[in-house]
């Protein structure tokens, strides 16, 4: 009997627990970054972002997480190359998993946002390398990633301070700020709207059974765009803009619409991080219930249970709620000095960014991606608004991950192979 049959129900229990572990690493790091500008401006508290996060990180995962989980599970590496030991590439995985989420906890100990996406990767390279060499990595996916990670923090840069200028030169310019804000905030939420509901109907919903053409995909995602438009519009009508109120401070109420409308961005966003991120947990899970289901065809695809993405929501959410708090504060008050608008175009900027990529099936990294939407509205005021010193450890935190994942996975993989 082979070993994968002589241990096929321990080893799904393990990619489960192995996969949570993962997953809850991502929520105390990666989705404490989704909502820590959002808690930094002042615009919701840690438990409303917990809330949020909680319901929309879930639903991300579940609704639109599958298609790059397709590039982690087997994209990074050639499955083939362990036909003829499949039993190396289910051990391989699991320390990929166990190792990756053993240096997030670290790393959300001190407080330190780092990529889950580059710990994973690094992972799955570390186990690969170790195992057989160069010879299964899949270099021209990797080089995409790679890539990926540079592009991003810089698209979501440009992204957010071309959006906070735009807010500069339409609202805080505006001869009446706070009625500029309530006139021009509905349609930067319509953005938000349109740009999450069309990348979810054309890719999402292929999970829950439902498929729908290109055609019905933008004009249900412009009527959920609108629908969201009217909607903050109406919300917006409860801001007091009396004269009085306007005589008092006229930028505070034009920061009280913007924090209604960082609401609904903290939303998107972390619907964007759930359908992007979940694959950095789920993803080796696959491949492990995919070569134990079928061991002698390891690099064939077989569709993705909903509950699967499930696994990976709920250990999100799970990990935010519990330990999230710590790079939260990092990223909300630590960089520079954020408001409600200027976590508005942060926000923004990198939810467009993300569910971009996660349309192309690119695993981003949400972290970078947001630490430079909040570098692009830190720009727009000048260099001397960032902590450059707190950059300069995070900066570094980054040059760490992906090696610091591999050895952590490198030692797991010998200590599960030793053990089987």
């Amino acid at each position: 009997m082979s070993i994968i049959a002589q241990h096929a129900d321990l080893f799904i229990v393990l990619a489960c627990v192995f996969g949570f572990f993962m997953a809850w690493g991502i929520g105390a790091n990666d989705v404490a970054n989704a909502m820590g500008t959002s808690v930094g401006s002042g615009a919701i508290t840690v438990w409303q972002a917990v809330l949020i996060a909680g319901t929309f990180e879930f639903l991300g995962a579940w609704l639109a997480g599958g298609q790059v989980t397709e590039t982690i599970s087997g994209g990074l590496i050639r499955p083939e190359a362990f036909a003829d030991q499949p039993e190396l590439l289910v051990y391989g995985m699991l320390a990929a998993l166990l190792g990756a989420g053993s240096f997030l906890v670290v790393t959300s100990m001190r407080g330190l946002p780092v990529s889950t996406g580059q710990s994973i990767v690094g992972g799955i390279l570390g186990f690969a390398l170790v195992a057989f060499g160069v010879e299964p990595v899949n270099w021209g996916a990797i080089g995409k990633i790679v890539a990926s990670w540079v592009v991003s923090p810089l698209l979501a840069g440009l992204v957010a301070f071309v959006l906070f200028e735009s807010i500069r030169m339409l609202v805080l310019n505006h001869p009446d700020p706070a009625a500029g804000a309530r006139r021009y905030v509905p349609y930067y939420v319509f953005l938000a709207a349109f740009v999450i509901a069309l990348v979810t109907l054309v890719k999402g919903l292929a999970h829950i059974g439902l498929t729908l053409s290109t055609t019905t995909s933008v004009v249900g995602a412009l009527a959920l765009g609108a629908l969201a438009a009217v909607f903050s519009a109406l919300v917006l009508r409860r801001v007091d803009l009396s004269a009085e109120a306007r005589a008092s401070d006229r930028y505070r109420n034009v920061e009280r619409v913007f924090g209604y409308a960082q609401v609904f961005t903290a939303a998107t966003m972390a619907f964007a991080h759930g359908s992007n991120d979940v694959a950095n947990a789920v993803g080796p899970v696959a491949a492990v219930l995919n070569v134990v289901g079928n061991p002698e065809a390891v690099g064939a695809r077989s569709e993705l249970s909903g509950w699967v993405l499930a696994l990976g929501g709920g250990g999100i959410v799970v990990g935010l709620a519990t330990y999230g708090h710590r790079v939260m504060r990092t990223i909300g008050t630590r960089i520079t000095e954020l408001t409600p608008s200027r976590g508005f175009s942060a926000e923004l900027s990198a939810a467009s960014t993300i569910v971009l990529a996660t349309w192309f099936a690119i695993p981003v990294s949400t972290t970078q991606t947001l630490i430079g939407g909040v570098l692009g509205v830190g720009m727009a005021r000048g260099i001397r608004a960032l902590d450059l010193s707190v950059l300069g450890t995070i900066f570094i935190g980054w040059l760490l991950t992906l090696p610091g994942a591999a050895l952590f996975t490198a030692i797991f993989y010998f200590l599960l192979r030793a053990l089987f």
